[in-house]
């Protein structure tokens, strides 16, 4: 599927038209990632191979490699894999796959455990990209899920931005918007024991001003969806309505927000999910 696409119903989202700017919209701060790969390397080091769907271009996988952590990456885009590669100076230090999270191309049991940053949002299937998680990751391994979603001021503009354009802008795929339980009743029915890992606040890096700059150009995946038209007369009205809310805008759009991973230990035992 091309990455212009806004993708067909039902299939998960390819980012090829993003590759070049996937970094702006989804890196953190430096003290922020190290945080995140201290907590995937203490939750999921020494368990054996560790799998990340929606690799993307190394934000996490780069520095986790980099750990030592024997990690593989799985993601529908292959510029996203590129650029990934790019960045690791012309050569992959770890094994990079193209494939969809809801079918995955491994055997039963390949992984000791498995994580998923900020990508079930993106996957309207995203039951499906669980099961094959259970699948895919050992009995008595280890799943682990942040799963993005707007919050905070960020969450109250996406809304607005809805509201005008009169379109369904919200999350394709998991909305952690309502919380957590469906996102656990999913693990739940492959036997999997949901755990809540400490919540890390992460310092917000971006402006209103930054914000709209980045919808004017496309940035977020949910404008893909809007036409020109409508996306130039949804920013002349929200921004102002934000201006008389909130003051002015080269202030940061959400100073801090939270960074929510979710654990799921899988059962010992036979495999918890079908075989290929």
């Amino acid at each position: 599927m091309s990455g212009d696409d806004a993708g067909a119903p039902g299939q998960s989202l390819a980012f090829d038209r993003a590759a070049e700017y996937y970094d702006e919209t989804r890196a953190i701060d430096e003290a922020a990632l190290a945080d995140t790969i201290d907590l995937l390397e203490a939750e999921l080091g020494g368990r054996g191979p560790v799998l990340e769907i929606g690799v993307g271009t190394g934000i996490v996988a780069l520095p986790f490699a980099a750990r030592g952590v024997p990690l593989a990456g799985l993601d529908l885009s292959l510029p996203m894999m590129r650029k990934l590669v790019e960045k690791a100076g012309g050569r992959a230090p770890l094994p990079l796959v193209r494939g969809d999270a809801t079918r995955m191309p491994f055997r039963e049991d390949a992984f000791g455990g498995a994580y998923a940053r900020w990508v079930l949002h993106v996957i309207p299937a995203w039951r499906d990209a669980v099961g094959e998680l259970c699948r895919v990751v050992r009995p008595g391994g280890l799943v682990l899920v942040e799963p993005a979603g707007s919050r905070g001021r960020w969450r109250e503009l996406w809304v607005r931005f809805q509201e005008v354009t009169g379109g369904d802008l919200m999350a394709t795929g998991f909305d952690v918007g309502e919380g957590f339980g469906d996102l656990d009743t999913a693990f739940v029915a492959h036997g999997a024991v949901p755990r809540a890992l400490p919540t890390r606040m992460v310092p917000g890096r971006v402006t209103f001003e930054q914000f709209f700059d980045r919808i004017e150009r496309r940035r977020y995946s949910w404008t893909w969806r809007i036409s020109e038209e409508d996306l130039q007369r949804a920013i002349a009205e929200v921004r102002p309505w934000a201006e008389e809310r909130w003051g002015r805008l080269d202030q940061p759009l959400d100073p801090e927000f939270p960074m929510m991973w979710r654990a799921y230990d899988l059962p010992m035992g036979s495999g918890t999910g079908t075989p290929d």
